[in-house]
């Protein structure tokens, strides 16, 4: 799927696809709208986090580029408030060597994340990947509700049920969760992983493992011992189903 693709899809009805770039460096946040403009963008910035959150309620972006370092609110509190509403796609921007914070951002809900310095250019590809996974199927091409023991996944909606409760889960968790349930008793190992759910050929293994905890605390009964996502040591990651098996509901 081009960029032309993208801004033709029913979701975006002819519309050039709205990011919002909540960044704090009025140099750096030149270079990326600017960048985005060119790329069939419309990139809206903020230049801290109140006014980040302000402008995310107003023109309900379809993706977020977000800094960890804002003044004010920083970059993972307003993540925090943005997930507390919405599951708008969000790219955490984070310094060299700030991994606490770039960990922080993940498990706060981050749907990826670029390091400081980083190429414009990767960061459009990298708001390409991300809207590319996002946009939902036409109801036509969807295969109906997956049924995994008492979660229930609907593909068309992009909502998750456990025991008739929704799960408030954000669209790489949704997309690992799939993605999982279709290799079902296979071992996918971690770069597996992020070529097929993030669409990179190399990344930090932290993403992943992030990702896979945060969503074994939404579905599974015991985290600290899952009996549906396990862990097959120094390979990856195994979904086993249960005596129940799974299907479409």
């Amino acid at each position: 799927m081009t960029q032309a693709d993208l801004g033709a899809d029913h979701r975006f009805r002819g519309r050039e696809p709205r990011i919002l770039v909540v960044e704090d460096d009025p140099t750096v946040a030149q270079v990326v709208t600017g960048y985005l403009r060119r790329s069939g963008y419309t990139p809206v910035h903020a230049s801290d986090g109140a006014m980040g959150l302000e402008l995310a309620r107003q023109m309900t972006p379809d993706l977020v580029v977000l800094d960890v370092m804002l003044p004010g609110l920083d970059g993972i509190q307003v993540l925090r408030e943005l997930r507390a509403s919405n599951q708008v796609p969000v790219i955490m921007l984070t310094s060299l060597g700030e991994e606490e914070h770039r960990l922080r951002g993940l498990e706060s809900g981050a749907d990826d994340y670029l390091t400081k310095p980083f190429s414009p250019r990767e960061l459009v590809l990298r708001v390409q990947s991300v809207l590319r996974r996002t946009i939902a199927m036409p109801p036509a091409r969807v295969d109906g509700v997956l049924r995994v023991g008492d979660l229930l996944v609907d593909r068309s909606a992009r909502v998750v049920s456990k025991a008739g409760r929704e799960l408030n889960m954000p669209i790489k968790e949704f997309e690992l969760l799939v993605f999982m349930i279709r290799n079902a008793g296979r071992v996918v190992r971690r770069d597996e992983l992020m070529r097929e759910v993030w669409a990179h050929n190399f990344g930090d293994a932290s993403t992943v493992t992030v990702h896979v905890r945060r969503l074994r605390e939404k579905i599974e009964d015991d985290p600290s011992r899952p009996a549906l996502l396990k862990t097959v040591w120094g390979v990856g990651y195994r979904l086993d189903l249960p005596e129940t098996g799974a299907g479409s509901a």
